[in-house]
């Protein structure tokens, strides 16, 4: 009896210790699959990485992130959100350009963004007064104050959002002048040939036909051969 007893018993507890083993979550990082297929993370872009990254620079820009770019092929980005008064979440973008494997003129960007939740808590303390005037007596005093305490931290997994983000880069890619200038070896400069003006020469003093005017002032100015000057 005693025997069936234990056996019951012992089987019961195999039975539950399985049951809250099978009930237990997995942790996150066991369900990482590290697959070679298409991933929400990357996209590729027929741009070299410094043009990729300055768009992607620009598209979170122009949703109200606050960047630091301090390299051309990286680009770090936050934004704050308050969904309620006692919570606030914190959204970081970090994007980083590679070059593509096809051509030097490609890039691949990979994108992480997490979201970082924050509650306001409140914490108590206390401080106590000694009086030497009562003995030991001591009187506590207690303070509220107001913390915003982190609470969760989580990246986005979210295939849609990065689709978002990767569409609004290429379209700054599409819109926005390339920041690469065009480098001195591909501009063809020709020396243009200086127009030469033709040369008309002058006529000779002999062939220009004298006009009435000028024989009589050349007579007025050049006395008659043999007239002699009266004194």
């Amino acid at each position: 009896m005693f025997t069936s007893f234990f056996k019951t018993t012992a089987a019961s507890l195999g039975l539950l210790a399985l049951v809250a083993c099978s009930s237990t979550p997995q942790p996150k990082f066991q369900q990482e699959s590290f697959e070679t297929g298409a991933s929400p993370y990357a996209r590729n872009f027929n741009s070299n990485t410094t043009d990729t990254c300055e768009a992607a620079r620009r598209a979170l820009l122009s949703q109200g992130y606050l960047t630091t770019m301090t390299r051309t092929d990286t680009v770090d980005g936050t934004k704050n959100f308050q969904p309620t008064g006692d919570s606030h979440v914190v959204v970081e973008f970090h994007v980083v350009c590679t070059p593509g494997e096809e051509a030097s003129d490609t890039s691949i960007v990979y994108v992480n963004a997490v979201q970082n939740g924050f509650a306001l808590k409140k914490s108590d303390t206390s401080a106590s007064v000694g009086l030497s005037v009562l003995g030991s007596l001591s009187l506590p005093i207690r303070s509220n104050s107001d913390a915003m305490v982190k609470i969760s931290s989580e990246t986005i997994p979210s295939g849609k959002f990065y689709d978002r983000f990767f569409g609004l880069v290429d379209h700054y890619l599409q819109t926005v002048v390339r920041t690469q200038p065009v480098s001195n070896s591909h501009i063809e400069t020709r020396m243009l040939p200086v127009p030469v003006e033709a040369s008309v020469p002058l006529p000779s003093p002999s062939s220009v036909p004298a006009t009435p005017a000028a024989s009589a002032q050349a007579a007025s100015v050049q006395p008659a051969s043999g007239s002699a000057v009266a004194p």
